[in-house]
């Protein structure tokens, strides 16, 4: 069930992941159709690649489907439209859960854990996730900067090998430790409902990161 066209030198993608109660699978295929259709009719649609179902355990069926446009902007712009939350609302009579992820700045990977729920602009605006990251990188590499120079670790390696192996320390210690818990304290700012976020929630996550890396920069300023 894909549309081929000519393939581009680069492809903006969303993958979604529908979960749909066995006997709901033939209205999935029909409502799947109609999001296809209505999908080609708009500017810089490549293409659609509907993996093979996965039945489970647990009276369900998992479909995972890969929409490709030609930019970022042509992506957001199905994404928003009406016609594709026409077909949203259409689908909750039948879809059990779904899970959308997209990827358009290279940092949303840290901000797609939510099930059940998608992001109109393509995950958190980017000075969101710019702060955000920020407020996770921080206080990593300081730490652990204070903790390798007090345990005299990688004092006497090369500058390039240093580097390398610190980057893999504090990119494994931010994927898995600090990002996730960034993201889950920050979800009312980071992950807001459909729509767009007020600008006084908006407001408040901004001040929130901004006190906080202020008071970390404090701290750090004082330890030697």
């Amino acid at each position: 069930m894909s549309d081929l066209q000519a393939d581009p030198v680069f492809y903006s993608s969303v993958m979604i992941e529908h979960i749909v109660p066995r006997s709901k699978e033939l209205p999935f295929r029909r409502w799947h159709a109609e999001l296809l259709h209505r999908a080609r009719q708009f500017p810089g649609y490549i293409r659609t690649d509907l993996c093979p179902p996965l039945v489970c355990r647990d009276g369900v069926v998992k479909w995972y489907s890969v929409m490709h446009f030609d930019t970022p902007e042509h992506l957001n712009e199905w994404v928003q439209s009406s016609d594709r939350k026409e077909l949203v609302i259409a689908g909750q009579s039948f879809l059990q859960e779904y899970r959308f992820k997209s990827f358009t700045t290279g940092l949303e990977g840290w901000f797609s854990q939510t099930s059940g729920t998608e992001r109109p602009a393509l995950g958190p605006a980017p000075w969101k996730q710019v702060l955000s990251v920020v407020m996770g990188l921080y206080p990593t590499v300081m730490i652990q900067s204070l903790v390798f120079g007090a345990l005299g670790i990688m004092q006497d390696w090369p500058p390039g090998s240093a580097m390398l192996v610190n980057n893999l320390i504090t990119s494994s210690i931010l994927t898995w430790g600090v990002m996730p818990l960034v993201s889950r304290l920050l979800a009312f700012w980071l992950e807001p409902p459909y729509r767009r976020s007020p600008t006084r929630v908006n407001l408040q996550g901004a001040v929130l990161v901004g006190v906080a890396l202020l008071l970390m920069m404090t701290v750090f300023n004082h330890v030697e």
